[in-house]
C-alpha cells in the first residue's frame, strides 16, 4: 500500500486488543475502534480511566504486552500496515517514526542514566548522530524543549528534575529522531496547573517547529477545547462519537459526551458539580448492549441488549448511539 501527499497519516481501521481473563475468557478493551489523523492535525482521544484510550495507542506502537493482543483490524500508518510487522520491523517505526510521550516520565525514563546520555543513545540507535555530533544534538532538543542551561541539566538523572522538566525531556526523548507523529498519553496528569499550561504551550508550539500530526489522549475535556482539531470520545473500548473541537462542544450527539461536557466545572460559586452516575464497568463486563446503557438517561429497549452501529453525520461527524439510527430512534416521549 503506498501512500499519497493528501492521505491520512494515520487509519485505525476496526481495531480490536483483547486481554486473557483469569477465567479464560477474553474481553476486548479496544472494540471496532476506527478514527484517522491527518497529517499536521492534533486529535483529542477523550474519555474517562478505563475506557480504552492508553491500549489504544500502545497497540498502534505495538507494545500491547502479554495477556493482550490485537486480534483484528488494521493500523495504517504512511500507507503501511503496522500490525502483521515483527519486533525488529516495529523497531524502526517506534521512536523513529513514531514519537511517544508517556504518562509518567519518572516510570518511562531510566533512573540509572542521565538525561544527555538517554537522547544521545536515542540518536546513536536510530543512525541519526554519534559523539560529538549526537551530544550537539542533545543540547539542541533540550533547548527545543525549553529546558534552562540545557548542558548542565544534560548531565543529571530523571530524579533530579522536577516534574515539569522530566515531562520536557521526555518530550526531547519523543522528538529525538525527529517523527512525523507524536503520541502524547496524559502529558500533564501529574502536573500543577502552571506547569500544564507550559507545557500544553510548549507541545502547540513543537508541533509547528516540527511539523507534527499529534494524537494527544487526555481525560481534560478543558485540554481537548485547547489543543485539537478533531476529537474522538471514547468509552468502554469504543469510540462513540467523532467531530471537530468546536462542533462538539457546541452540540454534543451522544449522551455520554454531553455527561462529559456538563461535568466541566465552572458554574456559580457554590452549586453542587454535576456528574455522570455510576462507574465504568470493569473489563469483560460491558453487557451486551451499549456499554454506557446502565449510566445513560436517554436509554430506550435496544440499548440494554443490541450494540449500536456506527451512525454518519453531517459536518463530519459520526455517533454511536441509538438515538441516531433512523432504525432505532424511538418516538417522542418514548425514552425511559
Amino acid at each position: 500500500m503506498t501512500s499519497t501527499p493528501d492521505a491520512p497519516l494515520l487509519i485505525v481501521d476496526r481495531l480490536r486488543t483483547v486481554f486473557r481473563l483469569p477465567d479464560g475468557r477474553e474481553a476486548a478493551a479496544v472494540d471496532d475502534v476506527s478514527f484517522h489523523l491527518n497529517r499536521g492535525e492534533t486529535l483529542g482521544l477523550v474519555g474517562e480511566s478505563g475506557s480504552g484510550k492508553s491500549v489504544t495507542a500502545l497497540s498502534i506502537i505495538g507494545l500491547v504486552m502479554p495477556p493482550g493482543r490485537i486480534s483484528s483490524g488494521r493500523i495504517v500508518f504512511d500507507g503501511r500496515d503496522l500490525v502483521p510487522l515483527g519486533e525488529d520491523e516495529m523497531r524502526r517505526v517506534r521512536g523513529r517514526r513514531i514519537g511517544f510521550v508517556f504518562q509518567e516520565p519518572m516510570i518511562a525514563l531510566n533512573p540509572v542514566y542521565t538525561i544527555g546520555f538517554q537522547i544521545a543513545e536515542t540518536l546513536m540507535v536510530h543512525d541519526l548522530a554519534r559523539g560529538a555530533a549526537g551530544k550537539r544534538r542533545t543540547l539542541e532538543l533540550l533547548d527545543a524543549v525549553r529546558i534552562p542551561d540545557p548542558a548542565r541539566r544534560a548531565k543529571e538523572y530523571p530524579h533530579q528534575l522536577s516534574g515539569g522538566l522530566r515531562q520536557r525531556a521526555m518530550m526531547a526523548l519523543a522528538l529525538a529522531a525527529e517523527p512525523s507523529l507524536l503520541i502524547a498519553d496524559e502529558p500533564t496528569t501529574a502536573l500543577d496547573v502552571t506547569v500544564q499550561a507550559e507545557v500544553l504551550d510548549l507541545l502547540r508550539d513543537l508541533r509547528k517547529q516540527f511539523g507534527l500530526s499529534v494524537l494527544l489522549i487526555t481525560h481534560d475535556l478543558g485540554v481537548v477545547a485547547e489543543m485539537a482539531d478533531r476529537v474522538a470520545v471514547m468509552y468502554c473500548g469504543r469510540i462513540v462519537e467523532q467531530a471537530p473541537v468546536a462542533d462538539l462542544f457546541a452540540e454534543p450527539k451522544h449522551p455520554y459526551t454531553r455527561g462529559l461536557i456538563a461535568s466541566i466545572p465552572g458554574g456559580q460559586a457554590g452549586a453542587r458539580l454535576v456528574a455522570i452516575p455510576g462507574t465504568v464497568p470493569a473489563l469483560g463486563k460491558f453487557g451486551d448492549g451499549c456499554a454506557f446503557a446502565p449510566r445513560c438517561p436517554d436509554r430506550f429497549e435496544p440499548c440494554a441488549t443490541v450494540v449500536p452501529g456506527v451512525t454518519p453525520l453531517a459536518g463530519n461527524r459520526t455517533v454511536r448511539c441509538h438515538l441516531h439510527s433512523a432504525a432505532d430512534a424511538p418516538p417522542e416521549g418514548g425514552r425511559s
